[in-house]
């Protein structure tokens, strides 16, 4: 298998990808069940940044980038590069020259669970980076890794080609097969969430389902 064959996998439509882009990542991580958020570890860089488009896996040693920087040469455009770096904190796996590259190649973002660094240059540009902290230390460049893989990212398993989406709530992953369904529930429940804020500005401030909850908690209803 070369390298380029490790780039050709089924990903999220174009189509399923502009419509995620309208929706939060409450709102997905909600209509899935409440799965697939990463841990919160993982965060924006800066709190305009977000990212929506399919999952390019990498699975790498901590501290070292270099099937990091194979990912960045052999990714398609619109591809968030998706790095399990065994939440690492010793070291940053990518800084301003990757982020360079990446914005050459029209990549669509990272996600890293582990540090980055030039932190001060990546937050203020526009590509959007999520990342577990900051180190100032570089990574090395000498341990075999993996691509294109099922891997493990703040938590939660990501798959070649799931729609990965981020805002500065988080990052939510979406299997690829569930795509269709989650987005047709999230608009449902933006819908549903609207018509609640219509009644609690007409003044119905208990919300229907509360006391309901509450008998079946064993709690009295409220008056």
């Amino acid at each position: 298998m070369t390298y380029q064959s490790m780039a050709e996998f089924p990903r999220v439509s174009d189509e399923q990808i502009a419509r995620a882009r309208k929706y939060q990542v409450a709102i997905l991580s909600d209509v899935a069940g409440r799965r697939g958020t990463m841990n919160s570890r993982i965060q924006a860089l800066h709190s305009e940044m977000s990212i929506c488009g399919p999952a390019f896996t990498v699975e790498v040693r901590p501290g070292d980038n270099l099937m990091f920087h194979v990912a960045l040469a052999i990714a398609k455009p619109g591809d968030i590069i998706v790095v399990d770096g065994k939440a690492d904190a010793t070291c940053a796996l990518f800084g301003d020259l990757m982020v360079t590259q990446a914005e050459a190649a029209k990549l669509g973002g990272f996600v890293v669970d582990a540090a980055s660094r030039d932190t001060a240059s990546l937050a203020s540009g526009n590509f959007p980076v999520f990342a577990a902290g900051t180190n100032p230390c570089g990574p090395t460049k000498g341990l075999a890794g993996r691509l294109s893989i099922p891997v493990s990212v703040g938590g939660i398993a990501v798959n070649p080609g799931d729609l990965v989406v981020g805002d500065i709530d988080g990052v939510v992953v979406i299997p690829l097969a569930e795509v269709e369904n989650v987005l047709a529930a999230a608009q449902q429940k933006v819908e549903a969430e609207e018509q609640r804020i219509r009644e609690i500005e007409a003044g119905l401030l208990i919300s229907p389902w509360l006391n309901d909850a509450l008998r079946q908690a064993g709690m009295p209803a409220l008056d």
